[in-house]
């Protein structure tokens, strides 16, 4: 079966679906964009032209594409702010989505392994994937053998909280939503900016992120979106320079040499003081511990796990700014949007 056959809803035009990938991501700012590494868009007189860079793929899109799947619900945040959430046909894992949704979407099971066979009977435009390493590739290869037509959606590779919401527009180009999805970022970037010029003049306040885990305590390193949000609230954060693509492994001795007197601690595991202290003793050493400003990101979170942080809150980077401010500045907690304060 091949994806023109799977598809109930014909696009035009479809260039190299197959997945091509590259020995090297894309380092440079592609022009059309302001932040984002990852992706270019390119308007022609008969449709858009969309490049993904890692894993390589080429989509010309001449008529917007009206039923998506997703493995990821960051995606659903994406299409939920450009008023597409219509085009939402098929999701994994729906008791983790938090945004509102039409309710008849096709469940294609476990975001790890989706079931083929209801991807298939789900006749997708497309099913947008993600890779956050070699098991997910083999998923997706999996599916294209299939006759499923794949699109990679990576902003989780961006480095900045900005870079990372600008791929709206990869999902803007695929609907039909490009302007609408332009027009979001842009007030993003504005008000993100201008929390930014706000703190020039606040005094530094420490700083510190992660959870003990088995011995070990990983924290954001200085290319990690959460660094950029400390960076660009005001905050003292001793990682800055560190350049490591992934979370940086720190020993207890080590974690309490950073951080033993970090005046507040965001990110935090558990969803109490008593439940972090259960969890692990050592959780308590820390100054922002015993002075109580421990926070955890899931103010916005249901039951089921689902959880906002991780649809509006990549969308809407401005937020989460304006969040780790407030911390910063002892604001009253009804002033936070996706982060908890601990008690």
């Amino acid at each position: 079966m091949t994806w023109a056959q799977a598809s109930n809803i014909t696009v035009l035009c479809l260039c190299l679906v197959g997945c091509v990938s590259q020995p090297t991501e894309q380092s440079t700012v592609p022009l059309g964009n302001k932040y984002a590494t990852g992706f270019q868009i390119t308007e022609t007189d008969t449709g858009v032209v969309v490049e993904v860079f890692q894993p390589y793929q080429r989509v010309c899109v001449r008529e917007p594409m009206r039923r998506l799947g997703t493995m990821s619900t960051v995606q659903v945040g994406f299409l939920d702010a450009i008023d597409a959430i219509d085009c939402l046909a098929a999701v994994c894992n729906p008791e983790l989505i938090y945004t509102p949704v039409k309710g008849d979407e096709i469940d294609l099971g476990d975001s790890m392994k989706p079931s083929a066979e209801r991807v298939l009977q789900a006749g997708l435009d497309a099913l947008l994937a993600v890779n956050y390493g070699q098991y997910d590739n083999l998923e997706a290869a999996r599916l294209e053998k299939l006759g499923v037509f794949t699109i990679y959606i990576n902003e989780w590779q961006e480095h900045s909280p900005l870079a990372r919401s600008e791929w709206i527009r990869v999902l803007g180009a695929l609907t039909g939503h490009l302007h609408e999805a332009d027009s979001v970022f842009h007030e993003v970037e504005s008000k993100y900016k201008n929390l930014q010029s706000s703190i020039s003049n606040l005094q530094s306040t420490k700083i510190m992120s992660g959870n003990n885990f088995r011995g070990t305590w990983y924290v954001p390193s200085g290319k990690n979106y959460l660094a950029y949000l400390f960076k660009d609230a005001g905050a003292e954060y001793p990682f800055y320079d560190d350049e490591r693509e992934t979370s940086i492994p720190l020993t207890i001795e080590e974690t309490l040499r950073y951080f033993h007197d970090a005046d507040v601690w965001v990110g935090a595991g558990g969803n109490s003081l008593a439940e972090l202290a259960d969890m692990d003793e050592k959780h308590t050493w820390f100054k922002a511990y015993q002075e109580g400003r421990v926070y955890n990101w899931r103010k916005q979170r249901l039951p089921s796990g689902a959880n906002n942080f991780w649809e509006r809150g990549v969308v809407h980077p401005e937020e989460m700014l304006e969040d780790v401010i407030h911390i910063l500045n002892n604001a009253p907690d009804s002033t936070l949007h996706f982060a908890e304060h601990l008690y």
